[in-house]
């Protein structure tokens, strides 16, 4: 056999030996099981505190031994007490304080003080065929609970927007590790062009104060084992006037244009976005000169006194805690009332619909003008008459009784009569007077014209 197929019986044996210890033991340390709800517990300073510790084994065993350990700030260990098969053996320093609660591991702190914040560390050993071990570390803090927290504002008074800052400070009378969360509306702020936090958030600086730093706010004080809202506050902004605005109940407005039927009496309202409220006044311009014919919101016109077709007025809005004014104008148009206006009870026609109605009698009356231009009755006459031959115009000479067949222009009427005989008689009178008798013809008036002298070269044949 080769070098390396020899192996030392006594090593055999050893190895062997290892294997066997070592499922021994991981048999007997899962034989012990130590648990805790939580490795970090939160006490309020003054109350009692339970840590829960429940262990359990499936061996059989003679002896079990508990102890319990403290590690305050000064990380010293302490020995609280111990436990041999349920007989407490604890120190008289501590046995007023503590409460060890059998038949499990758990402990009772019967009233919190800050000097009870620390670690806490409980161990387990259970004695039968070996010795079995295990520990767990609880961690205990101390608080008092924080108390509604209130807010101070500086100033006191109102901010000008864009010229001022406001400071709110947050304070609780009690509470410890408190964490501060400044609220607006509801919602966090976060720090911003506008919001600043100090250190500790307790402190909302608003720099510079702007009309939408406007709203409710709140501080939420918290720590540990409590949390405490304070009182909603809205902090004084001065801001504006904005969006200054000259609105009717009446009439019809087109951009700054009012138009109105004559005989009403109309109402305007100046309305802008300003605090405190805006001082507002109303002035009228006419022929080249400016004067207040009132102060406040409204402005009341009767259309009966507006003696030009449009007059201005304006309004202006003055905030006098910012210092800043607006003004806006606007035109009122009288519209006289018409028949079929007055007719209608009530119904406004707009403005736009009288002009758009003129307009297209315009247009009809334009295109009607132009047909009758182009197409003219005498005209067309004229220009069949002058493309008549010569001999025509002889031949209605003999009628007429003018050398020129224009010279018969104008207006005639035909009417038609029966005769006993069955033959019709039309009656033709024009401006000299002549009748002629025919058959019934139906036709233009110069087909008619041209028929006279024909039926008259037919008798004389």
């Amino acid at each position: 056999m080769g070098q390396d197929a020899y192996m030392d019986p006594f090593s055999a044996t050893f190895y062997e030996l290892q294997c066997k210890i070592y499922v021994l033991l991981l048999g007997i340390c899962s034989a012990l099981k130590l648990s805790v709800p939580s490795h970090t517990i939160h006490g309020i300073e003054g109350q009692p505190l339970h840590l829960l510790v429940d262990y359990n084994f499936n061996i059989t065993v003679s002896d079990i031994q508990i102890t319990w350990m403290f590690e305050g700030p000064s990380k010293h260990a302490i020995s609280l007490f111990m436990s041999v098969n349920q007989t407490l053996v604890s120190d008289l320093e501590f046995q007023h304080k503590f409460t060890f609660m059998p038949p499990n591991a758990s402990l009772l702190i019967k009233s919190l003080h800050f000097s009870d914040e620390g670690n806490y560390t409980v161990k387990i050993t259970i004695v039968g065929n070996g010795r079995i071990s295990a520990s767990e570390k609880i961690h205990v803090t101390v608080d008092v609970p924080v108390t509604k927290p209130v807010v101070y504002t500086e100033p006191s008074v109102g901010v000008t927007e864009y010229k001022g800052n406001i400071t709110l400070k947050c304070t609780v009378r009690n509470g410890t590790r408190v964490i501060y969360q400044w609220m607006k509306n509801g919602n966090p702020i976060e720090v911003s062009t506008n919001y600043s936090l100090s250190a500790n958030h307790d402190t909302l600086s608003i720099v510079p104060v702007v009309k939408e730093a406007i709203g409710n706010y709140s501080c939420l004080a918290a720590n540990s084992v409590s949390a405490m809202q304070s009182d909603v506050i809205m902090p004084t902004i001065y801001y504006g006037p904005y969006g200054l605005t000259v609105n009717s109940d009446k009439g019809q407005k087109i951009g700054k244009v009012f138009t109105f039927d004559k005989g009403e009496a109309v109402q305007f309202y100046c309305s802008a976005d300003s605090n405190p409220p805006n001082i507002y006044s109303w002035i009228r311009k006419a022929e080249n000169s400016t004067h207040v014919i009132t102060h406040g919101r409204y402005l009341e016109v009767a259309s009966e006194k507006v003696t030009e077709k449009a007059e201005e007025y304006r309004c202006s809005a003055y905030n006098y805690m910012t210092g800043k004014r607006d003004e806006t104008g606007i035109f009122v148009v009288i519209i006289p009332i018409g028949p079929a206006k007055m007719t209608q009870k009530g119904k406004y026609l707009s403005p736009l619909a009288i002009i758009t109605g003129i307009s297209l009698f315009l247009i009809v009356s334009m295109a009607l003008l132009i047909l009758w231009n182009r197409f003219q009755p005498h005209k067309v006459i004229q220009k069949k008459l002058q493309s008549r031959p010569e001999t025509d115009y002889r031949k209605a000479q003999t009628i007429s009784g003018h050398e020129n067949a224009l010279d018969d222009f104008g207006i005639y009427e035909f009417v038609a009569f029966p005769d006993p005989t069955g033959i019709s008689r039309v009656s033709s009178q024009s401006g000299t007077g002549s009748d002629v008798h025919c058959q019934d013809f139906h036709g233009t008036v110069y087909e008619i014209i041209r028929q006279i002298p024909e039926q008259h070269h037919d008798h004389q044949e």
